[in-house]
């Protein structure tokens, strides 16, 4: 049995926003992490709460499959509105990531006022919303949420049978497709985001490897034959690569829930613009080298693999990520299981087995989509177009200002202790 949100030490014990234990002692908030117990293998693997684990956890998760499609997006874009927007939209990614972590913060901490108990239960978007602005906000909330969530983990099922193909095509991506989505399908055991732990460590190591390999193997490669860097020539394709690039940086579907999984959640403030900062280094190299070798030539491969020849650097890029795609399914599905859990009744009980049964579910018809689309480069872009705009940017600043349309309500943040 597995509770939902644990101590370094697997302890149930419940913390507060400020990283206080429900005990009360002063030096308790200390003791996560391994500072107060003897070293447990499994808690160093298996129990992360700590600033460094959400850094890990946001960084994985903001550049997976995207990286592949990005220099896709260049070639629409051109080099010089590529790098400035990805600029623009990590640091504007960044800022409304702080203001969903003080909305976070205002509203446990009214709750902890009012006595509610988190011991078992993950906070979610949702859920701030209605606690904070009412019904109508929690519905918007749910919907642009849950449906980004489900097209993300869309994505990554498809762009795994896309990869898989490039080692090994005697099946097609279809069969793969259903190889993967059974694959995946195990991350119904993990419980929550606090689990993640050495995941996101191995995640952002794998996309780190994929994205200095692609712009590494670019350069040594060099330009192609009669390269040409016309982008943009057509204002179509210049919204759709921007719009891809925007879902590059749109990981704030799940930082609530990356929040409510540290042991001092209050600590978050500045994380998610930190690991904006490292994946600007694996960004924006790795497209530029790809399109300054490649030119147009990408507009016709949305996947950045096709272009490279075969070699045991590419085959292992390839392993690496499909690795990484499995980690960002489950960080994209596990904000669903939750979602389900609690419409079904399942969500406090500390059964590992009992939820994942419970969790199937929500496997499923991903897993049907997933077969139903055979590619991902426009669903990027749509899913960016439609829904990442409205998750990342638009409902997390409107949601602040109303939240703190009063001077009272502004006063109440000033003071809150850092």
């Amino acid at each position: 049995d597995e509770a939902i949100v644990a101590d370094g030490h697997g302890k149930e014990e419940e913390v507060g926003v400020m990283g206080v234990s429900s005990g009360g002692a002063d030096g308790d908030e200390e003791q996560h992490g391994g500072g107060g117990g003897k070293f447990s293998v499994t808690s160093f693997l298996w129990h992360g709460g700590s600033v460094w684990d959400a850094w890990f956890s946001c960084a994985s998760n903001q550049v997976a499959q995207v990286l592949l499609t990005l220099p896709y997006s260049f070639s629409q874009l051109g080099m010089l509105s590529g790098i400035l927007l990805q600029l623009f939209y990590g640091f504007l990614g960044s800022w409304t990531a702080y203001l969903i972590s003080v909305l976070y913060v205002e509203y446990r901490s009214r709750k902890e006022k009012e006595g509610v108990s988190f011991k078992n239960h993950v906070i979610q978007w949702f859920e701030v919303l209605d606690g904070l602005l009412g019904p109508y906000w929690k519905a918007a909330g749910l919907a642009f949420n849950c449906t980004f969530l489900l097209f993300g983990t869309v994505i990554q099922l498809i762009a795994c049978a896309s990869n898989i193909y490039y080692i090994n095509d005697r099946l097609d991506k279809r069969t793969w497709t259903y190889i993967f989505g059974a694959c995946c399908a195990t991350t119904v055991f993990i419980p929550s985001f606090h689990n993640y732990r050495i995941w996101s460590f191995l995640g952002l190591g794998m996309t780190t490897y994929t994205a200095w390999y692609l712009a590494i193997a670019a350069l040594i490669n060099g330009q192609v034959e009669g390269v040409t860097h016309t982008g943009p020539n057509k204002l179509v394709l210049y919204f759709t690569g921007a719009t891809n690039i925007l879902y590059t940086f749109g990981g704030h579907a799940v930082t609530v829930e990356i929040m409510h999984a540290m042991w001092k959640p209050a600590k978050f403030k500045y994380i998610y613009l930190l690991a904006t900062l490292y994946v600007f280094t694996l960004t924006l190299p790795s497209a530029s080298a790809m399109y300054w070798a490649y030119g147009d030539e990408l507009l016709a491969h949305a996947n950045a693999f096709s272009l490279l020849p075969k070699t045991a650097w590419r085959d292992a890029a390839v392993i690496l990520m499909l690795i990484h795609q499995f980690i960002t399914f489950g960080f994209a599905c596990t904000p669903l299981y939750f979602v389900w859990e609690k419409v079904i009744g399942m969500h406090d009980t500390k059964s590992v087995c009992l939820r994942a049964l419970a969790r199937l579910p929500i496997v499923v018809p991903i897993w049907f989509l997933a077969i139903i689309f055979p590619f991902f480069g426009p669903i990027n872009s749509a899913v960016g177009a439609l829904l990442v705009s409205f998750t990342v940017y638009i409902i997390p600043a409107l949601a602040h200002m109303l939240t703190y349309r009063s001077a009272s309500a502004r006063i109440r943040l000033e003071i809150r202790p850092a």
